[in-house]
């Protein structure tokens, strides 16, 4: 099954069925990005509780979360069984090894972080982890041919340890800012596990139209990142502590959701803000209103 073209529905792993069954919500699982409250400094035990709490299906986390768990003394086997208490599950982490540079040493360096950090997402159950041009964002120029080599290399360690790496879009990068280039590295790997990880901010930063994501199958995408923007400041001076609760801004939200889901059925859409005012709530209220905006979206979307 390839990046383009149509798709049926692919298994995207098991999820606790949190969201209701109503045909406005089954296309889609709700996920909580640990960076919408990476402000209120709670710790991977406590966000993953929240996640739980606010009625979401899955946890995003951060691997220096999961890292300064371990540093700790915890176990990753008591994290496991804590997970499965609560009823949600990991369905991707957030790092950010430089596998992409064209630094040997660096890239050596960084396919021995990549294994260790699959070890402990495999452990956890988690089979992906996003993969972004880490490294590779001041200076433009690199060989997209060489990064998609790369890129398979990552791909062949991930399939020996099921964890995919998600060819993840960086809107601030001087390299794989645009879909297309994403999607150029994602299709030149040649890998049948390759998948791209976009997000709506990144998108619109990076200067990509939304109407590339119709091109894209299946197969291409199993988690998107889920935000919007304001209209001001202008693209060229906005980041990523504008990002605001999906609705609230001015990115084409409907547009996209419904793109996605003619993809196929069983998305991901985590909720990935980096907003300081956010981060000065209680962080309940913050993950509860970021899913009730997200369905609210969803169910937006499906009536257009």
């Amino acid at each position: 099954m390839g990046l383009f073209a149509t798709s049926s529905a692919l298994s995207l792993g098991q999820y606790s069925n949190k969201s209701n069954n109503s045909s406005t919500e089954a296309d889609f699982q709700y996920c909580l990005n640990a960076s919408t409250l990476r402000g209120q400094e709670l710790g991977v035990v406590r966000e993953l509780e929240i996640a739980s709490e606010a009625g979401y299906d899955a946890m995003e986390v951060w691997i220096n979360g999961l890292q300064k768990y371990q540093e700790e003394g915890s176990s990753l086997s008591d994290l496991q069984k804590r997970i499965d208490d609560l009823g949600i599950s990991v369905a991707s982490a957030i790092g950010f090894a430089q596998w992409i540079v064209d630094d040997d040493s660096v890239r050596k360096q960084a396919i021995e972080q990549l294994k260790q950090e699959m070890d402990i997402l495999a452990q956890l159950g988690c089979t992906r982890i996003a993969a972004p041009p880490a490294g590779a964002t001041k200076e433009p120029g690199l060989d997209l041919m060489k990064a998609a080599e790369r890129y398979r290399a990552i791909l062949e360690l991930g399939e020996s340890m099921d964890v995919i790496p998600q060819l993840e879009v960086w809107g601030f990068s001087a390299n794989l800012h645009r879909l297309g280039q994403t999607m150029f590295v994602a299709v030149e790997s040649q890998h049948p596990r390759a998948r791209i990880l976009p997000d709506i901010y990144h998108l619109y930063k990076g200067g990509s139209e939304f109407n590339g994501l119709k091109l894209l199958s299946g197969s291409a995408i199993e988690l998107f990142h889920v935000n919007d923007y304001p209209a001001q400041p202008v693209r060229s001076e906005i980041d990523d502590s504008y990002r605001v609760y999906p609705g609230d801004g001015v990115a084409p939200v409907t547009e996209v959701l419904q793109d996605l889901r003619k993809t196929g059925p069983g998305k991901i859409l985590s909720l990935e803000l980096f907003n300081r005012d956010y981060w000065k709530q209680d962080a309940l209220t913050v993950a509860k209103t970021g899913l009730t905006k997200m369905k609210q979206s969803v169910a937006k979307a499906m009536k257009a």
